[in-house]
């Protein structure tokens, strides 16, 4: 009944909006495609799309059919590479998702000794996903996930590699620099500069600004932490990163890192991945190594 070839289908022409479009990106010429769509509402009874001009939408029956497209079809096509590595006497890909914008820097410290010490194994990191960082990991669209926000699931294992504080990061000029530590009404004047993340995952936010009822003036976003904190240095707002990054930016830039409240705010970077992986070698291995470098290197550079 439904073939993996109807999903591809689907995809494809959700992703490029037309017919012919989908069937060349299939190797396909557009009449197999509709013959073979047509066939398959036939059987089930149902149509999956209707047309009105050039425009074609989804019906109920193929958005549902859509959205098991998008979960099945990374499966299949990461069982494949898997398996074309293997035919090639590689170990495979290492697929890294990250939930923590600022712990790109962490990673470095540990993809360099972990590439060196598995030669025969690829690392890709992936920052957007269609269903979120646990929907990827459950769809098979990576193998870890780096968050700090794990979210607990039957079939998925939460594995903690260090621990930092959320602080403030504010111009060394400026008169927070000499304060003990932030209160939130101190914020309602300034403009917070934060990474492009919804707002009620910033801890910022969320065990800060929201529970004292207070905002600031203004909330700009920006994707770098090196453009974010020359925004800083130069008095244009105020950033909340993990101390040991604000750290690391003191040595170089007129900023200071200052705590959020009187107890700070503390958090946990956990490493995410499926319970049935955790006997692949390679990827215990960079779990392994994950953790000990953390170990070794919190909290001074962490």
């Amino acid at each position: 009944m439904i073939e993996r070839s109807h999903l591809a289908i689907l995809r494809e022409v959700h992703r490029l909006g037309s017919l012919t479009a989908a069937a060349e990106a299939l190797y396909l010429s557009q009449s197999a495609l509709s013959h073979s769509m047509k066939k398959l509402e036939q059987q089930m009874g149902t149509p999956v799309w209707t047309k009105s001009g050039r425009n074609l939408h989804f019906t109920q029956a193929g958005d549902y059919l859509l959205r098991l497209a998008e979960r099945v079809l990374p499966q299949f096509e990461h069982a494949e590479a898997q398996m074309q590595q293997f035919s090639k006497g590689q170990r495979g890909t290492l697929r890294i998702g990250m939930e923590c914008h600022p712990c790109y820097q962490w990673l470095l410290k540990v993809v360099n000794p972990y590439l060196k010490a598995w030669p025969d194994v690829d690392v890709d990191v992936k920052q957007k996903f269609q269903f979120g960082g646990l929907g990827a990991l459950f769809g098979y669209e990576i193998d870890v996930l780096v968050t700090p926000d794990p979210l607990l699931r039957p079939g998925i294992r939460y594995i903690p590699v260090f621990d930092y504080e959320q602080v403030l990061v504010v111009d060394a000029n400026s008169p927070l620099a000499q304060a003990e530590y932030i209160a939130p009404e101190m914020l309602l004047d300034k403009t917070l500069i934060t990474y492009p993340v919804e707002q009620s995952r910033l801890d910022v936010y969320n065990q800060f600004l929201t529970p004292a009822k207070c905002s600031p003036r203004k909330h700009k976003l920006i994707e770098t932490t090196d453009i974010m904190l020359q925004m800083v240095a130069a008095g244009r707002g105020v950033a909340a990163l993990p101390k040991w990054l604000a750290k690391e930016y003191e040595e170089k830039m007129p900023v200071v890192a200052v705590r959020l409240g009187e107890n700070g705010i503390h958090k946990h970077i956990h490493l995410g991945v499926r319970e049935t992986d955790l006997d692949i070698d390679y990827l215990s291995a960079f779990i392994s190594l994950a953790d000990s470098l953390s170990e070794h290197q919190a909290p001074a550079s962490l």
